[in-house]
């Protein structure tokens, strides 16, 4: 194996040695040429130094290992990567057509590449180890040696990680969409019109309705704490003791109680669930509610806006807890939304908040539309403006009488 510093003599010779030094040289110097093209993105020349039929060894699962392969990877790589400097630290040759270099990369990525998170201009050090087959002037063949494992081994946990977050956020979904209803009442002289849109890491959001004896009808939104799996499972279990305390029509505030005496003792500690929970008499208007730290609905008649308030702790926080009933009438024309923490908490560009003021003055200005859900959204569209990120799961619910009754 020839080195960097300059053969030994030997019996084949001085000129034979002097020639397949000369070769050896220029075979180092093209490898050299070769990674400093890369190095700067010259594509081009990355192309002319290849041989058509190049095969790249070292290749990650689903890459391709052809020569066009080989230059739209590193087409990416100088993307996705800035300030790239390529040092070698050593060269030699076996044979006459064969190169074996360790060398250096230094780099910072700013954009993502193979699951790989931008290092936000921290720069990333890459001993490497890279041997070549040269052919007629031309890399036919590339392997590189296991110096790069820590980095491929930090990758492959980073894509299993993201591979593992994705299936419990699909987890997370399935068990919200079962948790949710299938339909919505149909009311004479009422309208309801629920929304939901779940943010990508998936909250704890619900809404329910339970048909009640004598025909009244339960509603029910909340908000179970945290994100992903957790949060569904708890908003799950809360949705079916919900159910199963309205079966016997207890009033809302029994209700609550009896949902919080039996989520506390398996509720996980760092959790709660916020929860309004209201029953309607369709023919009389009248509409009794309680609230378990959920935020405020609001109730529109003649072009004013006001709050639902009642008293009481969120869910699964402490036994013991009673919870404050309050009762309204909702006359014709009239109506109520119901609504979570993820509109009012949604934030423009510049940080600021949707808030609860702008949603009160909208619904004073805009209350008596048929269709003040929709309205509502396409005002928090406007408002955090193109490319926005849903930052939490966003549920809105309508009620609202008809102007003329039957």
């Amino acid at each position: 194996m020839d080195g960097v510093d300059p053969p030994k003599e030997t019996q084949g010779g001085k000129e034979e040695q002097a020639a397949v030094s000369s070769v050896a040289e220029q075979n180092k110097a093209l490898v050299r040429r070769f990674y400093e093209a890369q190095m700067k993105g010259d594509l081009d020349t990355v192309g002319e130094l290849l041989a058509p039929d190049f095969v790249d060894h070292s290749v990650l699962p689903g890459q391709d290992p052809s020569r066009e392969g080989y230059i739209r990877s590193t087409a990416e790589v100088t993307a996705a990567f800035s300030d790239i400097r390529i040092t070698f630290d050593y060269q030699a040759t076996d044979g006459d057509d064969m190169v074996i270099s360790r060398l250096t990369t230094r780099s910072v990525l700013d954009r993502g590449l193979l699951g790989m998170k931008p290092t936000a201009g921290r720069e990333r050090v890459f001993p490497i180890i890279v041997i070549n087959r040269i052919v007629g002037g031309k890399i036919a063949e590339e392997w590189s040696a296991n110096t790069v494992a820590p980095f491929l081994e930090d990758l492959q946990q980073e894509i299993r990680q993201r591979e593992r977050v994705e299936q419990e956020l699909q987890v997370a979904r399935r068990i919200q969409q079962a948790s949710l209803p299938k339909e919505v009442p149909s009311l004479e002289d009422w309208h309801i019109a629920p929304y939901y849109q779940p943010a990508r890491e998936v909250g704890g959001d619900f809404y329910d309705f339970h048909l009640l004896s004598e025909g009244r009808l339960g509603l029910a939104v909340g908000d179970a704490t945290g994100k992903g799996v957790p949060a569904a499972l708890v908003m799950s279990t809360t949705c079916g003791m919900l159910r199963l305390a309205a079966q016997n029509y207890f009033p809302p505030g029994e209700i609550l109680e009896r949902v919080n005496e039996a989520l506390f003792p398996y509720i996980p500690a760092n959790m709660f669930v916020t929860c309004f929970y209201a029953i309607l008499d369709p023919r009389s208007g009248h509409l009794s509610y309680a609230n378990a730290g959920h935020d405020l609905p609001y109730m529109w008649r003649s072009s004013e806006c006001e709050e639902l308030r009642a008293r009481g702790m969120p869910l699964g926080l402490m036994p013991g807890m009673s919870y404050e009933e309050k009762e309204i009438t909702l006359d014709a024309g009239e109506a109520a939304l119901f609504y979570s923490d993820g509109l009012v908490e949604a934030h423009d560009p510049k940080g600021e908040m949707f808030g609860f003021p702008r949603l009160r003055a909208l619904v004073a200005e805009h209350g008596e539309e048929r269709s003040l859900g929709n309205l509502l959204l396409e005002e928090l569209y406007s408002f955090v403006g193109e490319g926005w990120e849903q930052e939490d799961d966003i549920t809105l619910l309508t009620l609202r009488r008809s102007p003329s009754l039957s």
